[in-house]
């Protein structure tokens, strides 16, 4: 239950049937939130303060008329009227020590959400050109992108995972030929130095050798009209192999992998394009030359374009190059099509900060192609630079030219690179250090995370030694005393965790899953706290060897903290550890 909805829900009920009230008022803008002054209680509402102008009303009068109502409420201990009408609300301790029960009886389904209501949703991430191992510029996009579909599924979302396959155009044309280049060196031929604008990378030797081995010499001679293509198929097939064991690395699995060709082969571009063009969408025209900088597909000529500006763009689009192929931009609107027509009208783009200028074109495509029925947010991810110990960071690079996901992941591990880029909003540069990665100290958030956990894991190890015959089954924890949870530490680290679901449903509201990194960072924080003063003083320590029933209540406190801080960490897709190495 997200407490602050449901006392919200409550105030709201309350106002509407408040006598001395208007009927009829809107309640759009009034908020639940945990006051900024944490002295102040455990909720504050501004119920008074938005209710005001309508109502035709000082807010300190509503709050007045307010007041009585909401103190009757279940789980509310006092009500405190602040400033010109602001609300404060303290919860009594077993209304709190409810909560832990809550999260003992959920497990780690606790936070879970109906807000998504089921809602498809659609989250495509990575879709880097099948050309080359994914670099460290991808590995951001693809850990947001996954931890942002496992949040929009604790949040109740119908969430899938997809992945593009751009496998159409140049570039591809570019990969089989550098893939022939190394065929031949396989084959034995002295080819020279690559030529300029192929792929030098060496992650082209094994499947050139593969090649040869399996075609022979059928290639080495043969014009490329006869070996463009299958190479193409070729090459494209190994690159996505190596690309889906990279992902598989950093713990990604993604359902659909939806191919850029077939889209070509199949006829839906010239589809979407006809069917834009009879609802006036489509035109042949000359474009303005734009102002400033010049967008790399605006030519001075005749050309077919879209009517983006119609939908909120800056200006119309190409649909076709001036070789009679089909735009990047054109294709990408007949594969979102394809994706509404799959029954998704939430979607989301994770892009590259380099891709921000497409955003506006791509969101007015979908809103004219679905005519204004679909949904697309895109989320850009900045860049990530590399330190060790303070300096930029080098390494030798398979690829040839870059630092590759598998490098980050083969130096720090899956885990480490997960929540390490989760530990910052996406729209930020990310400095990631190497060092300060694996460095086991608060200032590095996931071992602080992580130490956390193993601390849980830890006070029932000693439980066990200390306490042979007590039972800390998940049954007997639910059924622990919680009233003996009354210290003011106790409490705090149970309102902390009572905020996990009001959390989750905000980071999915705004798409950002750092919110959640940044969330198990403050529980750790509090878990560490709270074990630092039982070594100071022996009445706070979990394992009380004399109280029985307070030691049950003090492990069930433990486990609600283990509890949560698992639920973040499988959202995130981050193995929580046991012991610390």
């Amino acid at each position: 239950m997200n407490l602050f909805k449901h006392f919200q829900d409550e105030i709201v009920a309350l106002a509407a049937s408040a006598e001395g009230l208007p009927d009829g008022l809107a309640f759009k803008g009034v908020t639940v939130e945990p006051p900024r002054d944490p002295s102040h209680g455990d909720l504050a509402t501004n119920v008074a303060m938005v209710l005001a102008k309508p109502a035709k009303m000082k807010p300190r009068d509503i709050a007045d008329l307010l007041q009585p109502a909401i103190a009757a409420l279940e789980g509310v201990e006092t009500v405190e009227i602040a400033g010109p009408g602001f609300i404060n609300i303290r919860l009594t301790p077993a209304y709190m020590q409810q909560r832990l029960k809550q999260i003992l009886i959920r497990g780690r389904s606790y936070g879970d959400s109906d807000m998504g209501g089921g809602a498809a949703v659609n989250v495509e991430y990575v879709s880097a050109n099948p050309t080359g191992p994914l670099h460290v510029g991808h590995a951001r996009g693809a850990v947001f992108g996954d931890a942002l579909a496992g949040l929009m599924a604790k949040a109740g979302y119908d969430v899938t995972r997809e992945y593009y396959i751009n496998d159409a155009g140049n570039q591809i044309d570019a990969l089989a030929r550098s893939l022939h280049f190394r065929y031949c060196e396989a084959l034995g031929r002295d080819v020279g130095e690559m030529p300029e604008g192929l792929y030098p990378g060496d992650y082209l030797v094994q499947p050139a050798r593969d090649l040869a081995e399996t075609e022979q010499d059928r290639w080495l001679d043969a014009p490329e009209a006869d070996w463009l293509e299958p190479l193409r198929l070729y090459a494209v097939e190994k690159m996505m192999a190596m690309i889906r064991d990279d992902l598989a690395a950093v713990g990604i699995d993604q359902e659909v992998f939806t191919s850029e060709r077939t889209l070509h082969l199949d006829g839906r571009i010239t589809d979407v394009v006809e069917e834009l063009e009879s609802r006036g969408q489509v035109y042949t025209g000359v474009l303005e030359p734009p102002k400033g900088k010049t967008p790399e597909d605006w030519e001075p000529r005749p050309q077919l374009l879209f009517r983006a500006t119609d939908w909120g763009d800056d200006v119309d689009r190409p649909l076709r190059k001036s070789n009679g192929d089909w735009t990047y931009f054109a294709a990408d609107i007949a594969y979102h099509l394809d994706k509404y027509k799959r029954g998704f009208g939430q979607m989301i783009d994770v892009f590259g900060a380099d891709h921000g200028g497409y955003v506006k074109r791509m969101v007015a495509a979908t809103r004219a192609v679905t005519n204004d029925q679909g949904s697309l947010t895109i989320k850009l991810c900045q860049l990530v630079h590399l330190y060790d110990n303070g300096e930029p960071f080098k390494m030798s690079k398979r690829a040839g030219t870059f630092i590759t996901l598998r490098d980050l992941v083969d130096r720090v591990g899956k885990d480490v690179v997960r929540f390490m880029l989760l530990t910052r909003k996406n729209e930020a540069p990310l400095d990631f250090d190497f060092a300060k990665a694996l460095e086991q100290s608060k200032d590095n958030p996931v071992f602080y995370v992580q130490y956390a956990h193993a601390r849980c894991c830890s006070v029932f190890r000693n439980a066990e030694r200390d306490m042979p015959r007590l039972d800390v089954s998940r049954g007997a924890l639910q059924g622990a005393d919680l009233g003996r949870l009354d210290h003011p530490e106790e409490l705090a680290l149970i309102r902390l965790m009572a905020a996990w679901p009001r959390t989750v449903e905000q980071a999915a509201e705004a798409a950002e899953p750092h919110r959640l990194a940044f969330y198990l960072n403050d529980l750790a924080s509090g878990f560490h706290g709270f074990w630092t003063r039982g070594r100071d003083a022996e009445e706070l320590r979990f394992i009380q060897p004399d109280d029985t029933e307070l030691t049950t209540a003090r492990l069930a406190l433990v486990e609600g903290v283990r509890t949560v801080i698992r639920s973040g960490l499988a959202v995130l897709g981050v193995t929580p550890v046991e012991e610390m190495r």
